[in-house]
């Protein structure tokens, strides 16, 4: 899970601005879900729930089927924000949950 904020500019309308775009078929590989509170892209695993308040917009971005590929999501949709709207974006906060360590197997180490 990555949770990220989105502060926009004064006035900015980003928030409506993206849910338009993704409504309309501006916004082509982002589609929006249960009443506009998901987003979802057409080709990478998971979603991302978000919610607006005060110029702020907080997302979750979620990848239960295939962990650890939640950073697809995150690229393209920064991308896109970077790309289309950064005149409407003051700043971004990523944050990255803990990361818990990898388990596998041990390398055993060959004597010659």
């Amino acid at each position: 899970m990555i949770t990220l904020q989105i502060i926009e500019r004064h006035n900015a309308g980003l928030f409506e601005g993206l849910r338009e775009a993704m409504r309309s078929g501006k916004l082509q590989t982002f589609r929006l879900q249960k009443r506009g509170r998901k987003v979802v892209h057409v080709n990478h695993p998971g979603w991302m729930n978000w919610s607006y308040c005060d110029g702020v917009i907080a997302c979750t971005i979620l990848s239960p089927r295939k962990p650890g590929r939640e950073w697809q999501l995150l690229r393209d949709f920064l991308g896109r924000i970077a790309d289309r709207y950064a005149d409407r974006v003051l700043s971004i906060s990523i944050q990255f949950p803990d990361a818990a360590p990898k388990e596998g197997k041990a390398r055993r180490r060959h004597r010659r």
